[in-house]
This record gives C-alpha cells, structure tokens and sequence, in this order.
C-alpha cells in the first residue's frame, strides 16, 4: 500500500472517531447503536458503516467508550473533563465558566484551540497542584456563540482582514477578494466566518453588510446593533404581512369582549412615548370600592401563531431602545397604529380589572378581552403635576400641546386616587421586604443631526409611580391566577432569584469605604439595609456608583416557567403581561391566559422553556446595545468638552488604571496607569486602590478626584482622562 492511501486511510480513521466522540459527547447519558450513529454523521454507504462499526469495537475494547449492552455505546465520563462557556479576557486569555466547578478553569490563549468568547466547549482540566488555580485547555467546541462580527477592513492587493471591534475576539478575520462585497478599505463592516481551516491562523469570512465611514454617526448606532445580531429593519415580506392586517374595530369582535368603552379611561408616557401599550380605567363603585381597570394592547388579537409577523416577532423578543431610536419588536403599523392606545380611539385590549377598597387590598378580580376608549393621554410631568398641585390647570410649559389647558375634574379626582391607592401598594411592597432601586437614567438632548448638545438625568417621581403600581398589580395577579391552579399549568413567569452571598460581601466591603454597612444576618436585614443604603446615597457624588454595584450584587432576572418568585419585588409569583408591544414574553401569557380562561389544558412546558431562555437572551443583548449606545453617545458629548476640568468619583480600579465617572453628567472613562506620572503606582486589590511606591498615595475607589478629556474614541466608544489631582487638592 503506498504512502498516499495510507495517509487518506489515517485520515478517514481519524474523521470517523472524532465523529463518534462527537455524537456520544454530545448526549452523554444516552448510548447509541452503529446506526443511529452513522445517521447523526449522515454516512449511508456500507464501507463508512462497517468503519463505524470497526472503530466502537476498537474504543471500546481501549475503553475510551463502553458497550453498555450489545452493539450500544456511550462515552465514559473522565473525572478531568467538563462542560462549560468561555470567557475570553481583553488580553486574550480565558475562563471556561462550569456549574459543576466551583471556580473557572484559567486556559491559556495559546490552549484556546479556536475557542471564542461565548462558545459551548468542552475543557480538560489539568490535576491540580496544592494551591494553585484551576487551569486547564479546550477539548472541543460543541457550539458557537456567534459568527458574525463587526470590525474595520484593513485592504490588501487580493484579499483583506477584518479587525473586530469586540475586544474579546482575538484574532482578525481572513477574507478572500471574491468575498469582500464592493466594501472599500477602511469601511465599517459586518463579516461572517465561513471556515477555519486546521492549520489557518485567522478564520475565513465574507463581507455580510458594510455600514459606512468609522465615526459616522450612522455607521456607528447600525453596527452597534449589528454587534449583538439585533436588526434595524424588518424585511419587506413582514411589512407587507403587516400592512395587510385588517385593524378596523367591528362590531362583531366587540360583542366577543367586555365593553368598557363608556369607563373614564386615560394613559400616562413619557413626553416623547409614540406608542402606548397601556391604559388605566377609573370608577367609584355603589359599595364605594373602586374599579381600576388595567388595559394592555390586546397585540395577541393581530399577532397568530404561525405567521411570518409572529416569526419575526419572536425572533426579535424585544424592542430596543438606543439613544436616538427605537428599534421596535412589531412592525409600526402595530406598534404606533392599531396596537398603541391614542387618546379619542376605540381599541381592542386584554384587561386586568380589580374592585380595590381604601386599604387598596383587592377584593375581587376579573380577566379577560375588552374593548376600551381613551379619554385623555398625559405625559408624565402632566400627570405629576395633578399630583403636586391637586389643580386642574396644566400650564404650557409642560403640556403635550404646548398650550395652558384644563384637565376635567373626574379626571383629576381619579388620577388623585390613584395616587393614593399606589402610594399604599408601594408601602406594603416595601414593608414585605421589595428593593427599592430608582436607578438615575442619563438622557440626552439632541440636535436635528443627532449630536448629543446636554445631559440630563431622569428621575422616577410619583406619576412614574402610580403607573408601576398597577402594572405591578397586574403582573402579580395574572400570575398568581394561573399559579397557584391545580392541576398546575405552564405559564411564563418573571424570576429574580436571592442575591449572591459573596458578591454581597463584596458590595460591603466596597460601600464601607463611603461609611455604610449592610447587614448581611438574614433576608429581611438585607433587604432592609440594602434600601436604606439606596436612600442614604441619594443626591450624593457615590450614588451612581454604589446603585450600579448594588444592582450587579443581585442576581439576574430571567423568564421561566418554573416559578420561583421575585426576591427584588418581595413577590411569589410575578409574571410580564404589561408591554406586549415591546416584549415577547407578554404575548405568550396573554395567549396562555386566554387559552386557560377557555378551558384549555396544559400546554407543553418545554416548548416554553425554550421560547423563555430565548427571550431572555435577547433582553440581555438588547440591554447590552442600549448601554453602548449611551457610552457612544457620551464620548460624542465629550469631545466638545476637552479643555475643561471636571469632578469624578473613581468608579473602578484594576491593575491597568483607574476608572472615573465624572459627577455632572455621568460620563466615564478611564486613567491609565502609565499616565500617572508623580510616581510608580501598583494595583492594590483589596483596597481597591493604585498605590504609590515612593509616596504611597492612594487612589481609591469611591476616592473625588479632577480630571480632563484627553482623548475620545468614538469607534471604540472609550473615553481617556487626565488625571489633575485628588478634590482636596484643588
């Protein structure tokens, strides 16, 4: 046999086996025949069976597998292999993240074996030595977060490499000339890895989408959705679905449904709201109860399963909300027209509707489809203005009409009400152990070009939240409707689970710099302390910083059907039915609560589970493009900024410099160590401070200092200062 059969033959071999391991590995607790393997490898012919066949006998009698009864195999489970995501560093290193480990496994860059950030691996952790971390190197990929990045085009004479942009994707991206699109060099691209070839350094990719110049505003809010795989437009087969939709109010779907329309009826938005997906219903009953009415777009009515709209729909799970957009989940026709409910219009809704006494404790319920009117949309100043004042008269300056006018007066003593009503629920929620976090939002005022020309910051007042009040009401009650039936049924549940006692510890250790302390004894000191730390922080130059670590010591909230409650709110059951405009996850319990309302059995919980991870995924890679569109937008407020000096609060400290937020406007950015230059500092970890070597000053967390914009990068969205000086300095 000469050389060259030989190798093919090895080569064969060598593709079978890993193709063995590959089917086993991939369903570890399930064994498998020949045939059922050669299927999942798609070899029908009888020399790739017969291989096949050689190859189980071979592994098996080398026990690298086992025969657990005749002709049916699995993997052996070794001690020192383990499933796991990575988590690729800025510097090219990782950590494979595995819930059976109680720590990550530290693998080299140059053990990454093509491994990139997010990807499902599999990793063979080396035997540890005393002391020393886990450390280990990926075996295999078993799937790839993403195949797409964003990244600048660097053009040769045939060919070009594509740098990504996200700093954890280590290596550039080969693209051969025929795959470049018409992008030029230097454009802002999109481009996909087709192939990574065994002995290639770089993956092979192709052109998918080329933005623009670098820096173009444009250029820059399209490729941050790009990023996260999110879409900035529909395709023109959904808009076309769209339009078709018959969005008429008839006679005959009314007589389906409750008929509220005649029920005082109103929306409170912010300012610049174009859609409305909820509505309040306000009236004083016989026994002198009231009927608060909470009526959500009935979305559902439009949205049917199956349909290209509901594909689309689902796929996107969630609108996203940048700076100067919003990139809707539904089509505008439904979005803004027939699903938004405008003042003066009848609209098809789904209805939450309680009697509430004075104690503001339900004491009865009712769910289902309705028909409603609204009488009055307010924006949120309107709206807080009632509240403050008690009159009627709403001046220009905050009108949406831009005009003085009055409000009626069952108007104001219903909104005056419901205030009432929501300031009691809110009391309650607070006495039952609820985490009161009024994050300060930073908002921007843009010019016609969308150029960021001032900062300002949004505050929850008490129109906010009368209307987080019985939406929470809703949320809570729809749940706990389907929740606590027998036999019990699946539903979509909103979960938030304890905080994690470590990272607790650590938010202590952190806030204790600034004179606070919580006390970490039992859930409900905890929760106590932790919403008096919120309030003690309030207006001061920490608070920013001591919210954002708050939230990051809790854990995240995630759609399931498995109910668990919701630690933040102090809820056993919770649910979103509130925005199905924007979210998902709304629709489906629409549909579930009307399926059940009918009669219907329990629908299949796993085919929901899948459907809630999804949402809960793409919430994550929404929230994650709003904040770099606010990050983007604040280096572009910045760079008409850079002679001034500015107050900032050391936000962050690592090994390469420190982090500052400057105080006015919530910007931050970052001094780099080297630029430090009254002395050598080095990373004090558990001061979480630079110290200096021959001064021994220290720059600390939480620590008010002065800087200055030294540069601004709006393509990697990064802001570097200038450190002047610690505030007592000055």
């Amino acid at each position: 046999m000469n050389r060259k059969k030989k190798r093919s033959q090895k080569g064969k071999q060598k593709e079978i086996t890993q193709g063995i391991f590959g089917v086993l590995e991939k369903e570890p607790k399930k064994s498998f025949n020949y045939k059922q393997i050669a299927s999942k490898l798609g070899i029908t012919d009888t020399a790739g069976r017969n291989l096949i066949i050689k190859r189980l006998s071979q592994l098996a009698a080398k026990e690298r597998i086992e025969e657990v009864e005749r002709g049916r195999f699995r993997v052996i489970p070794s001690q020192n292999y383990f499933h796991g995501v990575v988590d690729v560093t800025s510097r090219g290193n990782a950590y494979v993240v595995c819930d059976e480990l109680d720590q990550d496994v530290f693998v080299p860059f140059n053990k990454l074996n093509k491994a990139m950030h997010g990807d499902e691996v599999e990793v063979y952790v080396y035997p540890r030595r005393k002391s020393k971390k886990m450390e280990g190197e990926i075996n295999q990929i078993f799937k790839r977060a993403k195949m797409t990045f964003v990244g600048v085009l660097q053009l040769q004479k045939n060919f070009g490499f594509v740098r990504p942009s996200d700093i954890r994707m280590y290596t550039d991206i080969f693209v051969p000339k025929s795959k470049l699109n018409g992008a030029e060099d230097g454009d802002k691209v999109l481009v996909e890895i087709k192939d990574w070839p065994e002995k290639a350094d770089s993956p092979f990719g192709k052109i998918v989408e080329t933005f623009g110049r670098p820096g173009e505003h444009d250029t820059e809010i399209h490729a941050i959705l790009a990023e996260y795989g999110l879409p900035y437009r529909f395709p023109e087969e959904v808009e076309h679905d769209a339009d078709k939709l018959d969005t008429s109010i008839t006679e005959e779907e009314i007589k389906k449904r409750r008929d509220m329309r005649d029920v005082l009826t109103f929306t409170i938005d912010p300012k610049d709201a174009k859609d409305f997906d909820d509505a309040l219903s306000f009236r004083i009953l016989e026994n002198g109860n009231y009927e608060v009415g909470i009526h959500i777009a009935d979305v559902s009515h439009y949205l049917k399963p199956g349909t290209l709209l509901d594909d689309e729909a689902y796929s996107r799970a969630t609108s996203v909300y940048l700076v100067d957009r919003v990139v809707p989940m539904l089509p505008e026709i439904l979005s803004n027209g027939a699903c938004s409910l405008r003042p003066h219009e009848e609209k098809y809704t789904f209805s939450a509707v309680f009697e509430i006494n004075d104690k503001a404790h339900v004491v009865d319920e009712w769910f289902g489809r309705t028909v409603t009117y609204s009488d009055q949309r307010f924006a949120y100043e309107e709206a807080q203005h009632i509240i403050e004042t008690q009159e009627d008269a709403i001046p220009a300056a905050i009108s949406l009409t831009g005009n003085d006018y009055k409000v009626s007066k069952p108007i104001v003593e219903a909104t005056l009400k419901l205030d009432e009503l929501a300031k009691t629920m809110r009391k309650k929620r607070m006495q039952n152990g609820a985490i009161s976090f009024d994050k300060v939002e930073v908002k921007f005022n843009l010019d016609e070009d969308h150029v960021p020309v001032g900062v300002y910051f949004k505050t929850s007042k008490d129109a906010n939240k009368l209307i987080e009040e019985f939406m929470l009401l809703a949320n809570r009650k729809v749940s706990e409707f389907i929740g606590k039936q027998r036999p019990k049924k699946t539903f979509v549940y909103r979960v938030h689970d304890e905080p994690n006692e470590d990272k607790l510890f650590a938010l202590n250790g952190v806030i204790s710099r600034f004179g606070y302390k919580l006390d970490l004894r039992d859930r409900k000191t905890i929760t106590s302390s932790l919403n008096n730390l919120l309030d003690e922080v309030k207006g001061k130059g920490e608070q920013n910083l001591v919210d954002t670590l708050a939230i990051r010591s809790m854990s995240k909230a995630k759609y399931t059907t498995e109910n668990i409650g919701h630690y933040g709110l102090a809820f056993d059951y919770y649910s979103h039915f509130t925005s199905p405009i924007r979210r998902y996850p709304d629709v489906m319990a629409h549909r579930l609560l009307q399926h059940y309302l009918d009669g219907g059995k329990s629908v299949k919980e796993s085919e929901y589970e899948e459907k809630c991870e999804h949402s809960s995924n793409m919430e994550a890679l929404a929230a994650n493009a709003e904040r770099d569109s606010i990050k983007y937008m604040q280096v572009k407020f910045m760079e008409d900024h850079k002679d001034q000096e500015f107050l900032g609060v050391i936000s962050g400290v690592t090994e390469w410099g420190i982090y500052v937020e400057i105080i006015q406007n919530k910007c931050e950015g970052m001094v780099r160590i080297r630029d430090i230059k009254d002395d050598y500092y080095t990373f004090d970890e558990k001061q979480y401070a630079l110290v200096g070597e021959v001064t021994k000053n220290m720059y600390q967390l939480g620590d008010e200092v002065v800087v200055k914009v030294k540069n601004t990068d709006l393509v990697k969205r990064h802001l570097d200062f200038e450190l002047l000086g610690k505030r007592e300095d000055f």
